[in-house]
């Protein structure tokens, strides 16, 4: 198996434990994992990732349990590896070697806390014990030799979940994560992770292979499109029935479904947020309360579909597969719980299907044909608003949608603030908590600015041209 179906060597650490797990539990060994999955990572004497061997089987260990579930009593999918995350220099404001100890010391007159010194030569020092990162002593030297140094983790939390603690290692707090992931992928040591449920989905297919009385269902994301480029999207779903699923059904007629009755609910209400996507729902919550009534009442894409599944089939099991760590927080939620029985990544998908030693770019091409363009380019930032216009016109509805898009948490924030304020243009927010949308969630093998185009073309290849025909059996 080669790196080159991931975008980093961390990702592809992150596949073999989850692969080797999948695999033992196929054999219903798993009581073994714990034993042989990390002398298989590091099966020699010497350490290839850590400063000794015994550290590096430890590590392993940790990431076989959060593959296996992780912390039950951690409410939150997002987990840190405490004894992983060592290697990462303190976070903070630092003097470089720049500092000229020059006659000035500007940096001393204006830090509030004392916490400025010199030494022999008359270079500034930082105490870090009386420092409160202010950052005023960056702003007034004139060589820029005070630098503001954030750890990859904290650099990449836009919501401000991620602290130090006082051994060293990261922290979340749970009541500021939105559980976006966007900390997994800038991790380099893979310190940070999310709790994965493909054991559970293993048992799920291992019942219904066994037994027929239950049918698992596989919810694909639209931004599969722009994944797995080795094979082709058909073969993909081939794979995917090969390990045991029923069928296969894209969340993008979710999309549709949702589409549709949110065009609704904005020309009846005047003004709204989107629902679509659990991490900006959740940014909502627990950043700005009051503008929690002006949320979608629509369930997501995901939670829509599944429930439709539900009720035409009482006896199925639902999984969704997408690149969103989010999603694992939302199917535990009240809302969700009844119709999604868990989540996995792209990720996890690719595991699953090496658990299984399948080679899909071998298998010939299944058809994947549930929703229409507007359904499918939800994975991608402007997508959601193209297709609530999209489903204004076919309503024949006078009713003009003025919607502002959100790349990313930040924009997300300045929107709501505007909106909070009663200083908009604007009379329908669009959020997605990863920039340019699904396309780059946590859980994806690979990120970039191409899987858009990936994202397009596949909604153009779509047989059903409308919202109202992908939808038509459903309505």
């Amino acid at each position: 198996m080669s790196t080159r179906k991931f975008d980093t060597k961390i990702q592809h650490l992150k596949y073999k434990v989850l692969r080797e797990v999948a695999r033992a539990e196929w054999a219903d060994k798993l009581s073994e994992a714990v034993f042989t999955i990390p002398k298989y990572l590091s099966p020699g004497p010497h350490p290839t990732m850590r400063c000794c061997i015994h550290k590096e089987r430890a590590v392993a260990t940790e990431r076989i349990r959060i593959a296996m579930g992780g912390d039950k009593d951690n409410p939150n999918v997002i987990e840190v590896i405490d004894i992983a995350c060592d290697e990462c220099p303190t976070s903070g404001y630092t003097v470089t070697d720049i500092c000229r100890g020059c006659l000035a010391h500007r940096c001393e007159d204006v830090c509030p806390k004392g916490a400025i010194s010199f030494k022999d030569d008359l270079h500034a020092v930082i105490d870090k014990s009386k420092c409160v990162n202010c950052g005023l002593c960056a702003k007034v030297c004139p060589y820029n030799a005070i630098i503001n140094r954030k750890r990859p983790c904290e650099n990449a939390c836009k919501v401000k979940a991620i602290s130090m603690a006082s051994t060293g290692e990261a922290q979340i707090n749970n009541d500021k994560c939105i559980s976006c992931g966007a900390c997994i992928y800038q991790c380099p040591f893979g310190a940070v992770v999310d709790k994965s449920f493909i054991v559970d989905v293993v048992r799920m297919l291992k019942d219904s292979i066994a037994n027929k009385q239950t049918r698992v269902y596989a919810v694909i994301a639209p931004s599969i499109s722009s994944q797995f480029s080795y094979a082709k999207l058909g073969q993909v779903i081939s794979g995917i029935k090969a390990l045991g699923f029923h069928t296969v059904v894209e969340a993008a007629l979710g999309a549709d479904m949702v589409a549709w009755d949110e065009a609704d609910e904005l020309a009846e209400k005047g003004f709204l947020t989107s629902s679509c996507c659990p991490a900006f729902v959740d940014f909502i919550h627990k950043n700005f309360p009051d503008m929690v009534q002006h949320v979608s009442h629509n369930p997501s894409p995901m939670v829509a579909l599944a429930k439709y599944i539900k009720k035409s089939d009482p006896s199925a099991k639902v999984v969704f597969i997408g690149p969103c760590t989010a999603k694992k927080q939302e199917f535990r939620k009240d809302h969700a719980k009844p119709y999604v029985d868990s989540v996995m990544t792209f990720e996890e998908l690719q595991a699953l299907i090496d658990s299984r030693d399948l080679d899909i770019s071998t298998m010939e091409e299944d058809v994947l044909d549930n929703a229409s363009f507007f359904g499918r380019i939800f994975a991608r930032s402007g997508g959601l608003s193209e297709a609530v216009g999209q489903a204004f016109k076919e309503k024949g509805s006078d009713f003009e949608a003025k919607p502002v898009v959100c790349s990313g948490i930040e924009e997300c924030k300045l929107a709501l603030l505007k909106a909070s304020k009663g200083k908009m243009d604007f009379n329908f927010i669009e959020g997605m908590a990863c920039i340019n949308g699904c396309i780059n969630g946590a859980g994806c093998l690979t990120h970039g600015e191409k899987n858009k185009s990936e994202v397009d073309k596949y909604g153009r290849e779509a047989m059903e041209k409308t919202i109202s025909d992908a939808i038509r059996y459903i309505k």
